[in-house]
């Protein structure tokens, strides 16, 4: 199947909802973005026909609007760095206030039980305050001259190491909530929690590897880019 030879990357980016079905198969495309489907599955020992079923069947689904199938790699830079500011910076300031109210309430009303979640809202806050100032000097800095087609090294070391923050603080958060398994019992709030948890750090991940693996690649140059100096 030709799907089993394309990135982890490609997929998660173009797929709408491949980024969950990987997560869900404890598959890291962040860090291992350029690795083929066929050898994470190997590594991890999955059946590599059931998973491609059921990507093949996800990119015949349509349920995913705010996710459309697009090959990031050829369109500009302006656009996709327009869709980042609007699919994910902005859904990030919104997703987080709410999660913490909710994670605060949890811990609140449901202390004494052994599946308490306890840090979650403290460790979500921590998350909101890094992620904003990563997003704001990205958002002054990093993507104007991205923009200008100038692709500074240091800027973006910065970023990707931050990028591996953001991935350890996601690890804590998946351990604090065991995976985000709702118990059960569980009140509404606490699979309202769960669930919006799951979405951001979807969410996250998407966005961190559309901008390892594609906006902060510079394009490679065409003849009709050439100086001449290499004739």
């Amino acid at each position: 199947m030709e799907i089993l030879n394309r990135s982890l990357s490609d997929i998660a980016t173009t797929i709408p909802g491949a980024s969950a079905l990987l997560r869900q198969l404890d598959i890291n495309f962040c860090n291992q973005g350029m690795v083929s489907l066929q050898q994470a599955l190997e590594h991890k020992g999955l059946d590599p026909e059931e998973v491609a079923a059921g990507l093949a069947e996800l990119e015949m689904t349509e349920h995913h609007h705010d996710d459309p199938a697009i090959d990031w790699g050829k369109e500009p830079r302006m656009k996709l760095i327009g869709h980042i500011l609007e699919r994910y910076h902005a859904r990030h300031r919104e997703q987080l206030p709410e999660l913490i109210f909710l994670a605060a309430k949890v811990e609140r009303v449901h202390s004494d039980s052994a599946n308490c979640p306890s840090g979650l809202a403290d460790l979500l806050r921590d998350m909101s305050h890094e992620l904003e100032s990563h997003m704001m000097k990205e958002e002054q800095i990093l993507f104007p001259m991205l923009a200008g087609g100038i692709y500074p090294n240091g800027p973006i070391n910065v970023m990707q190491d931050e990028h591996l923050e953001h991935l350890e603080a996601i690890n804590r958060l998946c351990s604090l909530t065991n995976n985000m398994k709702v118990p059960a019992g569980a009140c509404n709030s606490w699979r309202s929690l769960y669930l919006g948890l799951q979405t951001l750090v979807d969410d996250l991940m998407r966005h961190i590897t559309l901008e390892n693996y594609f906006l902060f690649v510079p394009p490679k140059a065409t003849s009709s880019d050439c100086c001449g100096s290499c004739q």
